[in-house]
């Protein structure tokens, strides 16, 4: 078992409530789970913004009209330009001319920020949220 510090805080009674709400949603078993989860995210996306080539893992899911053809070869012809940094593709039909993609990937936050936010911009793309995390392997060493 790993080691614990106990850490005493204060909070205002107004955020308290706020916390003990969310807590509650989202099923928490007491307010120390809670708190170290919003430490552990809060942690993540600090190592990520000042270390951009922290490896991580990202899903990305986006929206977008499958009678489009040339949208849909587009996006396969991105994957496939960076299929080192994609792990996997499901592909889901929600409506007659509107699918749903979500790719998994892997690789340096910067590789896999940059080609989120091609396949985001891509023309015949309505919609979509990529979601990154630092995966906990030591980063590539930096050179001087």
């Amino acid at each position: 078992m790993t080691a614990m510090q106990r850490l005493t805080i204060s909070i205002d009674d107004d955020l308290a409530e706020d916390f003990d709400a969310l807590i509650e949603a989202r099923q928490y078993s007491n307010r120390s789970e809670a708190f170290r989860d919003l430490v552990r995210r809060e942690l993540q996306q600090e190592r990520v913004a000042v270390q951009p080539d922290v490896p991580c893992v990202a899903s990305l899911s986006y929206l977008y009209d499958h009678h489009d053809r040339t949208t849909a070869l587009r996006l396969m012809d991105i994957q496939h330009d960076h299929h080192v940094l994609t792990l996997a593709a499901t592909h889901v039909h929600l409506e007659h001319d509107l699918c749903m993609e979500t790719l998994i990937l892997r690789g340096p936050a910067n590789a896999v920020s940059k080609l989120a936010d091609a396949i985001l911009a891509e023309r015949g793309v309505r919609d979509g949220q990529v979601h990154l995390i630092a995966d906990g392997r030591p980063s590539a060493p930096h050179s001087k």
